[in-house]
């Protein structure tokens, strides 16, 4: 599936988006831009110098001069309207503060989203920053900082690094080393590098673009998982090719630990699964898999079921209208989520036998495309564990009664997993299923 970049930053109609660093950022920025205006229009601006060729990029140039003082800009714009300062040489001067402050006002009174380039990059894959750099707005509510792949491999040196000395400094490399994955995750992690002043409560994406050959995406890959640490997404791209190759987000765990096993006959959540209660069981498994947050929600025999799990690093949510039915779980859970989870996976308590590669995979496949319901296929028929994406959150909201998410799937496309394992299938209602779950050598 090919993801928009208009899906993958997931923004709204009411954006304030800057973009930051560099191999790309102008091309990202417009990018976006154009595909947002198929729908809306759409503002862009820069609090840094454009080269005079990328005033070409937009249906309409609005020149402000002086600075303070707006012309030409009417109350209904349509596509893409740039505006910047006066042409100083082979480039277009910055806005200032007060005009930056004006047009966040005016797109946010209109849902016009406003997009603004915040940095400069001299065309180099990668760059460092200046102490004034990067003039980012206090009002964005995200920041896209580009990186260019293209950079790795290269010697630290001008021609591939905007200000190489001070990507020195922050990556502990010398000049005329070369530039590793891990100084790269160095630097963009720093205070200093890639964070630097970004606003406290703005979404921080990184865009890891010229990813041209399916190593430098492999490498893009293995650097997700730890500048995720710092970053809300990651995103791998081909921007040349309109290509997005996956969007890494953190994905959390839910396990529906509230109900009162009534079929079973006892608490199922404390059933002993090698030497384990059921619940720790999975939650161990939701964590070893890298899920974040893993997010435990308990109504029936809840004392005894915190008191198994008060080892692991988990989240205990109280269900206190558990006997309503698993819907109320799934509100409870979803309600817990920060905003800056992307999917969450419902993982059922009884369930001890599901491991980590599932789980993985499902994370994977959802990179791949931001489906929002992906689940395995198992010898035909849908199963267990189901992962949803932030897309469908409103509407698990809504769910009421003895439902799961399955009463949602008609709204929302189902990306199935293929996958090889009955075990999927089997879930824990009775005494006899019981024993036929831990009689079972291959689990």
């Amino acid at each position: 599936m090919v993801i928009p970049l208009s899906k993958a930053l997931r923004p709204s109609n009411e954006s304030m988006i800057a973009f930051t660093g560099a191999g790309g950022k102008t091309t990202a920025m417009f990018q976006l831009a154009r595909e947002l205006s198929k729908n809306t229009p759409v503002l862009v601006t820069a609090s840094s110098h454009l080269g005079v060729w990328q005033v070409s990029l937009a249906d309409r140039h609005v020149v402000v001069e002086p600075l303070h003082a707006i012309k030409n800009l009417n109350e209904n714009p349509s596509g893409i309207t740039l505006i910047t300062g006066a042409f100083e040489g082979d480039r277009t001067k910055p806005i200032n503060d007060e005009l930056l402050a004006w047009l966040s006002e005016f797109c946010k009174s209109r849902s016009f989203p406003l997009l603004i380039e915040a940095d400069g990059s001299r065309q180099k894959p990668l760059k460092a920053w200046a102490e004034h750099e990067p003039p980012i707005p206090k009002f964005v509510d995200q920041v896209v900082h580009v990186a260019g792949l293209g950079g790795l491999g290269k010697p630290l040196h001008i021609d591939n690094v905007h200000r190489p000395e001070i990507f020195s400094h922050l990556g502990g490399i010398q000049i005329g080393e070369i530039i590793t994955p891990e100084i790269l995750k160095k630097v963009l992690t720093h205070r200093e590098g890639g964070l630097k002043n970004i606003p406290s409560k703005a979404r921080r994406v990184i865009l890891l673009n010229q990813a041209d050959t399916t190593e430098l995406q492999s490498v893009a890959h293995g650097m997700a998982h730890d500048l995720l640490s710092q970053f809300h997404s990651v995103v791998v791209a081909n921007l040349q090719q309109e290509k997005i190759f996956a969007v890494h987000e953190p994905v959390a765990g839910i396990i529906l630990a509230a109900g009162g096993s009534t079929r079973f006959g006892s608490a199922k959540q404390l059933l002993d699964w090698k030497g384990r209660p059921f619940v720790h069981a999975v939650a161990m498994t939701a964590l070893e898999a890298g899920l974040s947050p893993v997010i435990v929600v308990v109504g029936a025999n809840a004392e005894q079921i915190e008191t198994v799990v008060q080892d692991l690093n988990v989240k205990i949510v109280r269900n206190e209208n558990w006997k309503t039915g698993q819907a109320s779980s799934i509100r409870e859970g979803v309600r817990e989520l920060a905003d800056s989870a992307g999917a969450c996976i419902f993982l059922l308590v009884d369930q001890p036998q599901v491991n980590t590669s599932i789980l993985r995979a499902l994370v994977e496949k959802h990179a791949e495309g931001l489906y929002p319901v992906v689940a395995p296929m198992v010898l035909d028929q849908r199963a267990n564990p189901v992962l949803f994406d932030q897309e469908t959150f409103s509407d698990l909201m809504k769910l009421e009664g003895d439902v799961g998410g399955r009463a949602i799937l008609h709204k929302h496309r189902m990306e199935y997993l293929p996958w090889h394992d009955n075990r999927l299938l089997l879930d824990v209602d009775t005494p006899k299923q019981y024993q036929r779950l831990i009689s079972d050598e291959t689990l």
